[in-house]
């Protein structure tokens, strides 16, 4: 009985940091406004050598698409893209130094967006104690390591989920209002269709007076 209690311990205590380990993961994920005519930049300092990933969807806002631009710290565009609705880009870095990702909406005149960014840079740290690991590990330790692995998916299907439903409740939003503009729109020329109709049936049976000469 008190093998299986420490065993329920261990357990827990490896799921609750790992829990603590996914609440404290590094990286820039975020989502900003775009307004019409404008840029946004961001800054990241990256090493050399060192893979990293820029992923970013357009959620809603016009045609739902975007130009992007990634520099390295020499000026040189490593990335490019021209109204694009979303994408993800792996690259290793041959320089260190602070490198820039830039989303501009200058071509629009009016269509204000929301984009979602995600730079990843590098590989996650591992679960506490198996960074320095040089045997195998236990059948504990590689459940935890399978554990850990899942959520993050788990995670990352969340966030796509997410975005996904936000940009087809914005869809659908606009979708209605279209609607009802364009009914109250067909109402109007109903009731003014239907009046004009009545003044010149009216005009039709009205008696006419003679004309009197004076």
């Amino acid at each position: 009985m008190k093998r299986r209690m420490d065993y329920w311990s261990t357990w827990m205590l490896i799921v609750t940091m790992l829990f603590h380990t996914i609440l404290l993961t590094g990286g820039v994920e975020l989502s900003f406004e775009l307004p019409d005519n404008a840029k946004e930049c961001f800054y990241q300092e990256i090493e050399k050598n060192v893979t990293s990933t820029i992923e970013f969807q357009v959620v809603t806002g016009g045609q739902y698409d975007v130009d992007v631009t990634l520099e390295a710290p020499n000026k040189e565009i490593i990335y490019k893209q021209v109204k694009t609705q979303f994408d993800s880009h792996v690259f290793t870095p041959t320089i260190s130094g602070v490198y820039k990702v830039c989303f501009s909406n200058e071509f629009s005149t009016f269509s204000h967006k929301l984009v979602y960014m995600d730079f990843q840079v590098g590989q996650e740290d591992q679960l506490p104690g198996l960074e320095d690991h040089v045997t195998v590990m236990t059948q504990m330790e590689s459940s935890a390591q399978a554990v850990h692995e899942s959520l993050n998916s788990i995670l990352d299907y969340q966030t796509h989920h997410r975005l996904r439903e936000a940009q087809g409740r914005k869809r659908a939003e606009d979708l209605n209002e279209r609607v009802l503009w364009w009914s109250v729109m067909e109402t109007i020329a109903i009731v003014v269709i239907s009046v004009g109709q009545v003044f010149i049936l009216k005009n039709f049976f009205t008696e006419r007076r003679p004309y009197q000469r004076l």
